[in-house]
């Protein structure tokens, strides 16, 4: 009798083990999946959420990102002998950088999305793509095929052009206004008034947060 008694009470404390156990991997998996960066590979995108002041702010207002989280940067992974790149769209332009330098600009979590199976045949090209794109300037106006590149505008192209022109990633029209409002964010006015162009509301546009939602990805956790 005091056998089966602990047999119950070994039994239910295994479930209970089972139970937690399923709610972090299922419910919680940024946390439960927790990457290093040994397991990172080619084509895995890398989402920020940057410290950049009002700008960056402005940008994370009007876009929500996978799991409600702000993403205002992407970079996409290149491992080449054993040493670990990101290739982006930042400062002068496309460029790649170490992973730790993309990695140490912000206090927050990097995220790591990664093409499903069925997509990651069109890594190589895309990547191709990319390195043939090295210092082309960044795409300050924010207009799409103007010559130049914002950071998911680079990875919105360089998998249209793995995918035999045909977009993978969806584009929507760009909002710079303050949400429930006409009036543009002041970070905006004064940006576009400086470069002496006109706020491109309603143009086609992407951002990390929206590509971060693609069902195309497979969002794994932070780094």
């Amino acid at each position: 009798m005091k056998d089966d008694k602990m047999y119950s009470e070994l039994m239910h404390s295994l479930k209970y083990f089972l139970l937690i156990s399923w709610y972090w991997v299922t419910i919680c998996p940024a946390t439960a999946q927790k990457q290093n960066a040994d397991h990172l590979k080619s084509g895995d995108l890398l989402f920020q959420d940057l410290d950049c002041g009002p700008m960056c702010d402005a940008i994370e207002a009007v876009t929500t990102g996978w799991n409600n989280m702000s993403f205002s940067h992407i970079g996409i992974v290149e491992s080449s002998n054993g040493v670990v790149y990101v290739w982006e769209s930042m400062g002068p332009g496309v460029r790649r950088v170490p992973l730790e330098s993309f990695c140490k600009r912000t206090s927050h979590a990097v995220i790591l999305g990664r093409l499903k199976k069925r997509y990651e045949r069109l890594i190589p090209a895309a990547l191709r793509f990319i390195r043939e794109n090295e210092g082309v300037a960044y795409d300050d106006e924010f207009l799409y095929n103007n010559g130049k590149y914002y950071c998911s505008e680079l990875i919105f192209d360089a998998f249209k052009k793995a995918n035999t022109g045909r977009a993978f990633f969806k584009m929507l029209p760009m909002t710079f206004r303050k949400p429930g409002s006409s009036a543009y964010f002041d970070v905006w006015e004064d940006y576009f008034k400086k470069l002496g162009t006109a706020i491109p509301e309603g143009k086609p546009g992407c951002n990390p947060g929206g590509l971060s939602r693609s069902k195309k990805i497979v969002m794994i956790g932070p780094l």
